[in-house]
């Protein structure tokens, strides 16, 4: 794969890759469900291949395609407190640089969990993704392990409706405290107004 020795901001995708795999290799040993997902894209898209991927998905071809860095999926969400315990004990990773979430559509059941760890004896970077429910969107803080989770979990908190357990200090930190819903769903509905004034 050409594209892996193309450089982003973090060094090469090669070295992304490659502590990527000794990672997943040092988590499955340690008795963790994960599986590492690789790009199949160059970093870099040639001239038009947007509009080429636009009318890819209009034709619904099952096939995905994207780019960027490779990424760990943990399958059970339930062991996230124990995996980052081990990435920060065992692994050398030694900062949590982001927390945060995504919403896939309006329709699906499930939001992305997203995890970005950096290591400085490694020159490295990880990302971890893991699925969170909808219905019941709770997940255990890692504050405990990371503290600066703290603001980034708070913030996924309003924006996504996730409930971080165990946080030490859950108030809101963007949005007073009677505001409804949650601005970055896919579903969200955006209120016309806010006491009584205007939200357009």
């Amino acid at each position: 794969m050409n594209h892996f020795k193309q450089d982003s901001g973090w060094g090469s995708s090669a070295s992304i890759l490659e502590a990527a795999e000794k990672t997943l290799a040092s988590l499955q040993s340690a008795g963790f469900s994960v599986e590492l997902r690789v790009p199949n894209l160059p970093l870099l898209a040639p001239d038009g291949e947007a509009k080429r991927l636009k009318k890819k998905a209009k034709e619904e071809n099952p096939e995905y395609e994207w780019r960027g860095d490779s990424y760990i999926v943990l399958k059970d969400s339930a062991s996230l407190l124990d995996v980052c315990r081990h990435l920060r004990d065992e692994l050398g990773w030694e900062q949590l640089i982001d927390c945060t979430a995504m919403d896939p559509s309006a329709e699906s059941g499930e939001l992305l969990g997203c995890y970005q760890f950096l290591s400085l004896s490694l020159k490295a970077r990880l990302s971890i993704e893991i699925s969170i429910s909808k219905e019941s969107p709770e997940v255990q803080s890692v504050t405990s392990i990371y503290l600066t989770a703290d603001w980034h979990e708070r913030e996924a908190s309003e924006m996504f409706g996730i409930t971080y357990s165990g946080h030490p200090d859950p108030r809101n930190i963007l949005l007073p405290d009677d505001w409804e819903g949650f601005p970055l769903r896919k579903d969200y509905e955006f209120p016309e107004e806010y006491h009584g004034v205007s939200c357009k």
